[in-house]
């Protein structure tokens, strides 16, 4: 939908004793949904790195005879949305450069806020990049600390005292494979142990498909190097608090992931619950807004008590109406997706229940939609308070002007949704559902206050903005 937030990316990571590009391809089909722009995998076959990567989904990208030829029993691979760097097929990852101490290659999920100075800084030392991305910035940095004879890990430790703001790594040097997480946790990654060795990956449903077990989260500021037979965990000193990311349960992660020690699904669904108590609604029945909604609408139902229902029908083998580059076909792209369920919903009073709201667009035209298909009234609950200020890490909602939250009331988004009535849960009610400390939660984009230090905006803990 092209109202929803679009995530960064989803790594995965892989040391087996047997070939890696075909499970490699598996996981990123798992986590397809981080990122649908760009694909590709890195293998090391023992004496060189090769790799495919490619505009495109990744089934579309990894299939071929170059495909097949990949040999090497470790590997990282990548799936990207473009946030910083434009969508092309020159910036698609894992980036691969060369070292003194051999080929680096480098998949990244988050944004680096200072990645402008740090491109301006190096350009003037006579540097060239190759892409747009930050993610160049920060091989390179790494390619440079690696000078003749450095530890990987020391090297790794050196990079990250340059970076500021989120990031979950996979880096392959030669043929070693590392993990690395940004000191406040903003973006998941974690530790799996599979049938033929060990993977990193975004999300935990990777280990659950490939056959495998859920080891554990990489903890905040952590490196991790896996090799087939076992995994060697290295640590920074770190910050008092974390800032995990609120939108990896509310609406990123897949539902059976765990992330930090909290199942998606079971989050959802007492988002949903919660909801339901501080937003009540007389109503006939609750559906969601397939498919992100689902999980808090069915929470919203066994908190209030009202039946739950599917309403709304979703297609889906049509275009991916984000990437529609006119307003017109991305609403025309909504009314092919979604089709409403007239016996679920005709004469009667219904709840619909969605994870977010960004521009409000796109739930509009499914307010119109039940209502053309008879609803009496439509009342539309949110699982996430109002997004009210830009995401510098790793989401793609940059500006102020995009969100709906910041132009209207709360009466008036439901005027201009169409809606009967609406109703947000509260800040407090989504840290209830969560179970982690406001202060251990990255909610920049709800309250405005931001982990690190970015120009112009306030920080975490700050009294007030510094003029």
């Amino acid at each position: 939908m092209d109202d929803k937030p679009k995530h960064y990316c989803g790594v995965v990571a892989m040391a087996l004793d047997t070939s890696a590009a075909f499970e490699l391809k598996r996981s990123l089909r798992i986590i397809q949904h981080r990122g649908q722009e760009a694909a590709g995998v890195v293998v090391f076959d023992g004496q060189a790195t090769r790799y495919v990567r490619g505009a495109g989904l990744v089934h579309e990208v990894l299939a071929g005879k170059e495909f097949e030829a990949l040999k090497g029993n470790v590997g990282i691979g990548h799936v990207r949305y473009a946030t910083t760097g434009s969508a092309c097929s020159q910036n698609a990852q894992p980036i691969v450069v060369t070292s003194s101490a051999g080929d680096v290659a480098l998949g990244h999920n988050g944004d680096i806020v200072n990645s402008a100075k740090l491109r301006t800084k190096f350009q003037s030392e006579g540097w060239a990049f190759l892409t747009t991305t930050d993610s160049e910035i920060i091989v390179r940095i790494l390619a440079n600390e690696l000078k003749q004879g450095v530890d990987p890990i020391k090297a790794i430790r050196s990079t990250m005292k340059f970076l500021d703001g989120a990031y979950s790594l996979v880096i392959m040097v030669g043929g070693r494979v590392f993990g690395v997480r940004d000191p406040l946790g903003f973006r998941p990654l974690c530790i799996g142990k599979l049938p033929h060795g060990y993977c990193l990956a975004s999300e935990s449903s990777v280990f659950d498909v490939l056959q495998g077990e859920f080891i554990r989260d990489v903890m905040p500021g952590e490196i991790i190097e896996i090799t087939k037979d076992s995994f060697v965990p290295s640590r920074l000193a770190g910050p008092a608090h974390r800032a995990h990311c609120m939108f990896e349960w509310v609406y990123f992660a897949r539902p059976d992931s765990v992330i930090d020690g909290r199942e998606v699904y079971d989050v959802r669904k007492t988002i949903g619950k919660v909801l339901a108590k501080e937003q009540p609604a007389v109503a006939d029945v609750v559906i969601p807004v397939p498919d992100s909604g689902r999980a808090h609408a069915l929470g919203y139902a066994i908190g209030s008590g009202i039946s739950y229902d599917e309403g709304l029908m979703k297609n889906r083998y049509v275009e991916r109406t984000f990437i529609m580059p006119e307003q017109s076909q991305r609403e025309e792209g909504v009314s092919i997706k979604l089709n409403p369920i007239k016996s679920t919903i005709y004469g009667k009073s219904v709840v619909v229940v969605d994870d977010s709201i960004v521009r409000g667009t796109t739930l509009r035209k499914i307010v119109q939609m039940l209502r053309r298909g008879g609803a009496k009234e439509v009342h539309v609950r949110i699982g996430c308070p109002p997004v009210r200020a830009p995401c510098y890490y790793g989401i793609d909602m940059k500006t102020r002007e995009q969100f709906i939250a910041n132009n209207k009331t709360v009466p008036q988004i439901a005027e201009y949704l169409t809606a009967d009535s609406l109703g947000y849960i509260s800040l407090k009610g989504l840290e209830e559902a969560l179970q982690i400390p406001e202060n251990d939660l990255c909610l920049a984009c709800l309250n405005g206050e931001y982990p690190t230090n970015v120009p112009g905006e306030k920080m975490r803990f700050q009294k007030k903005l510094d003029i």
